[in-house]
């Protein structure tokens, strides 16, 4: 037979898979046929996803299909070896050709028909065999004729790329395991894929979850991985980014021991960084790369993941040990980028952004990639352990990450209504508490007052009064020091050399800021009763200087306000121009030397012949004191004089004589309540109060004026009092945390019974703590109207902080150390409210050692020192964790070394 042949000649044949099988191995033409064709393993059959298929050649594939058709061996030719050539583009690299086309250029066939054929026919010498996958692509399966070609480069050799294909289901994973095979890198270093875009630049390919599909990878594309450094850094990032100074390339220190650069006001970035870093189990799960299996890149509360990498990178740089302090850009620009309110360079609060921090990293890492729909049920009457059960179960349910895991705890919300008594008790999760200072209801100030008695200097005084009162509380404590009736005194905010605003006696404390210059004036009495009372008026005084003016001709003269304001009763029936000049001159006689009769024109004896009509503070009348308004005052500036001598109609409450005409020190005119313009008439019909400004000519100021005596004052024994502000313990402010309060008007709480808003009180209770506890001292106060910082010294233990009283759920009385905490971090906050800086104190995991981080800054330091004004928010670790971290026994507390710098006072802080 032709076919035994054949068998014959090739039996020779060195190569299996060119050697035509035995002929009572191979079934008849027709078998092969229903078997390639039509069986169940045929091409003809549906296709599989994830299963192999062969291409083999149309030319040859017609040759067999003639072959077998024919039904007999002898009457077609033998089709021998399956031969691919045609479908290559070159017989060394095995490349496909571009654009080959099913039923046209070659046919598909599963994996068994393939192996039928190559059992009966063999394989042509050398060619291998071209393998596809059966992938799924928008939800239809189909063969993947021409797989992904990546080029594999190490970033350290760009020039050497390895060839490695993928299908575009294959995971990005694949491609790193590809590579690190490719490139020996052992399983302890991590590495980074970047993908090179056709206009040359290069992306980070963080999700190694997706496809190659998903990740929009292409043929020919170059794929760069990349190895971290043993200092912590990337190698594609700049050094600058990195590290501070290239010495540090030899550095070599304790692991953490590493201070961060300030960008520009970042103290407050940096210091929630130094006390979170110092977390020993957060700290761990980053160093040990367990973050890599837990990124969420899909999670829509997320950052993508970014924000994790990014602090990722600082940790492992911080605790390399081979940097002396890290520069933390791009740590920062991630965080403006993500949270808009820390773009820039302004100063902010710590506790702000470690709230925003470990919500975003807790986000990033949160293990559930899908949360379901929870709903929350109220107690109902049922017990508390179910219910807390209960609430944590569906916490967990949405949220499950490394942040839950340490920093997440448990507390009990008790509502009741005022008017039904419904109780709704609720169970809600914690990340940190924010705990009240307790807050003295007294406020201390410092005031000027100015005595009617012109020998008398301004007194500076410290009053003691209700932190919630009224001017009137404010005249009263001065009434205590100085034996004035609260009656005859007027309070006023003097601002560049005006009245800013003078006060009303039923007005609130609370609009008088600390920085605010206060001067309480005495008037005389306000009393206008009896037969024999006369009805004064209180003017407020300003003092101008008259300067040459600008313009080219000299032809004005400009005005410019100095010196202290006075407000001067006068009474109403000597409102005269003449008289007032002489009370006025009596009000400065202190500091205003009075001219010689030598020194004053004729005529002017007998206007000052009748002393006794200068009024004494003892002879002042009473009578009412006119409010001299609130208008705010403007940028002080020259002003041109007006008319000097106000006719009689001018500026009364009463008619005003017009002045005589001879040589006085200064001159009279009224201004509006700026001291800025002067005001020819006065309309009586209107309450506007008139402003007197004495102008002087810089002759006469200069001759008679004494500055130095001017801006004198004294200070009364109690500037030298200073309230102390007693120490409160860390649990009172716990403790207040718990108190039963009721919730504000802006904030009801709506009762399911009444049906309405109500202003219920609340009350809550710790029920379950968490492995790192972090409390933030609320020692930032804001109202309304003012804003402050409480600097009350808070004592807070080192060790031993017992928790047992406060957390209400039933304890293990086994277990102790479950409510035992360790101070391990301590946030400080220095300054006031705008100049604050921001520091840490933070105890290293390894070492067991106390250390200050100020900025690039890192001091080591003892426990004592760590208590101070400044703690502001407190990092406490459970017992029971310490130990489980670090099973050897508890170090002694180390001692600094002499050298070693000590934490500034905050009265020598220097501030950003």
């Amino acid at each position: 037979m032709a076919m035994a042949a054949v068998a014959a000649g090739l039996a020779g044949a060195a190569a299996a898979e060119d050697r035509e099988p035995q002929h009572e191995t191979v079934p008849g033409l027709e078998s092969q046929r229903l078997q390639i064709e039509n069986g169940e393993n045929g091409r003809g059959r549906a296709l599989r996803a994830g299963e192999s298929w062969f291409l083999v050649g149309q030319h040859w594939y017609k040759y067999w299909e003639v072959y077998v058709q024919g039904g007999d061996q002898d009457s077609s030719p033998f089709p021998g070896c399956i031969n691919n050539a045609e479908l290559f583009e070159d017989q060394v690299n095995w490349h496909l050709k571009k654009g080959l086309v099913e039923g046209e250029d070659y046919v598909l066939l599963p994996a068994a028909a393939w192996h039928y054929l190559v059992d009966w026919y063999g394989l042509e010498h050398g060619q291998p065999a071209i393998e596809r996958k059966v992938v799924e692509l928008s939800g239809i399966q189909t063969v993947e004729v021409y797989p992904v070609e990546l080029l594999l480069v190490q970033h350290s050799d760009m020039d050497t790329p390895h060839t490695a294909q993928f299908s575009h289901t294959d995971s990005i994973d694949l491609v790193v395991r590809t590579a690190r095979e490719q490139f020996l890198v052992s399983p302890q270093e991590e590495t980074r894929l970047w993908v090179k875009n056709a206009e040359g630049s290069f992306e980070r390919l963080c999700n190694t979850r997706v496809t190659v599909l998903d990740a929009a990878l292409k043929t020919g594309q170059v794929v760069v991985m990349e190895t971290r450094n043993k200092d912590g850094t990337w190698p594609s990032a700049p050094r600058a980014m990195s590290s501070t100074s290239e010495e540090d390339a030899d550095f070599q220190g304790q692991p953490g021991i590493c201070g961060l650069t300030n960008l520009g006001n970042t103290c407050f970035m940096n210091s929630a960084l130094q006390c979170l870093s110092n977390v020993p189990q957060l700290t761990e799960y980053f160093l040990k790369n367990r973050y890599l299996e837990e990124l969420n890149f899909c999670n829509p509360l997320g950052m993508k993941g970014e924000i994790a990498e990014a602090y990722a990178d600082l940790v492992k740089q911080a605790w390399s040990g081979h940097h002396r302090s890290i520069v933390p850009h791009v740590f920062k620009t991630k965080v403006g980028h993500f949270a808009s309110q820390f773009l820039g360079y302004q100063q902010h609060d710590s506790q702000e952004l470690l709230s925003f921090l470990l919500d975003g990293l807790h986000e990033d890492l949160n293990r559930v990639k899908k949360k379901e729909y929870v709903e929350l049920c109220d107690a109902a009457g049922r017990p508390d352990q179910e219910v807390a059960q209960e609430a944590w179960q569906n916490h967990k349910r949405r949220n499950d990450s490394v942040i839950v895991d340490t920093f997440h705890g448990l507390f009990k919300s008790t509502l009741v209504c005022p008017d039904c008594g419904n109780v709704s008790v609720t169970f809600d999760p914690f990340c940190y508490l924010s705990v009240p200072l307790p807050v003295s209801h007294k406020r201390v100030m410092e005031v000027f007052f100015v005595s009617m008695d012109p020998r008398r200097k301004p007194e500076q005084h410290r009053l003691v009064v209700p932190k919630k009162g009224k001017i009137s509380d404010l005249c009263v404590a001065l009434a205590k020091h100085t034996g004035i009736s609260p009656e005859r005194m007027m309070v006023a905010d003097v601002f560049s050399h005006r009245f800013y605003k003078i006060y009303q006696l039923e007005e609130s404390l609370s609009s008088i800021l600390d920085r605010d210059d206060i001067f309480i004036y005495e008037v005389s009495g306000r009393a206008a009763i009896g037969e024999n009372s006369r009805e004064d008026v209180v003017l407020p005084i300003y003092l101008r200087e008259r300067t040459p003016a600008r313009d080219y001709n000299n032809s004005y003269y400009g005005l410019m306000l100095f010196g202290h304001p006075l407000l001067v009763s006068v009474p109403r029936d000597r409102l005269s121009w003449d008289a007032l000049y002489h009370i006025l001159l009596y009000r400065l006689s202190r500091y205003v030397t009075r001219p010689s009769s030598d020194d004053e024109d004729d005529g002017d004896e007998k206007d000052l012949e009748d002393k006794d009509a200068i009024p004494k503070p003892g002879q002042m009348a009473g009578g009412s004191s006119q409010d001299p308004g609130q208008e705010q005052a403007g940028p002080s500036s020259g002003v041109a004089s007006g008319s000097r001598a106000p006719v009689d109609n001018s500026p009364g409450p009463s008619h005003w004589p017009q002045r005589a005409r001879r040589k006085h020190l200064f001159t009279l005119q009224t201004v509006n309540s700026n001291g800025t313009s002067d005001r020819s008439t006065f309309n009586e019909d209107t309450h506007a109060q008139p402003y007197i400004a004495i102008d002087w000519e810089p002759e006469m100021k200069k001759r008679y004026y004494d500055e130095v005596e001017a801006e004198g004052y004294v200070k009364h024994d109690c500037v030298s009092y200073v309230l102390k502000k007693a120490p409160v313990r860390l649990q009172e402010c716990i403790e207040l945390f718990t108190t039963v309060e009721t919730l504000e008007k802006e904030n009801p709480w709506y009762c399911p019974t009444c049906k309405q808003h109500q202003l219920a009180t609340k009350k809550l209770d710790l029920w379950m703590l968490p492995e790192t506890l972090i409390i933030h001292l609320k020692r930032f106060s804001y109202t309304k109207f003012s804003r402050e910082k409480l600097d009350t010294l808070v004592e807070f233990p080192i060790r031993d902080l017992d928790f047992s009283e406060f957390v209400i759920k039933p304890q293990n009385e086994s277990a102790p150390e479950l409510y035992k905490y360790d101070l391990i971090a301590v946030s400080n906050h220095y300054g006031g409210l705008r100049d604050g800086h921001y520091t840490t104190f933070a105890c290293n995991k390894d070492s067991g050692q106390w250390h200050y981080f100020d900025d690039n800054s890192v001091s080591p330091v003892t426990e004592n020192q760590i208590e101070s004004k400044a703690a502001y928010v407190l990092f406490y670790q459970r017992q029971d964790v310490a130990r489980r971290l670090q099973p050897q026994p508890g170090l002694s507390e180390p001692s600094a070394s002499p050298a070693c710098g000590t934490p500034p006072s905050s009265e020598s802080m220097d501030v950003n």
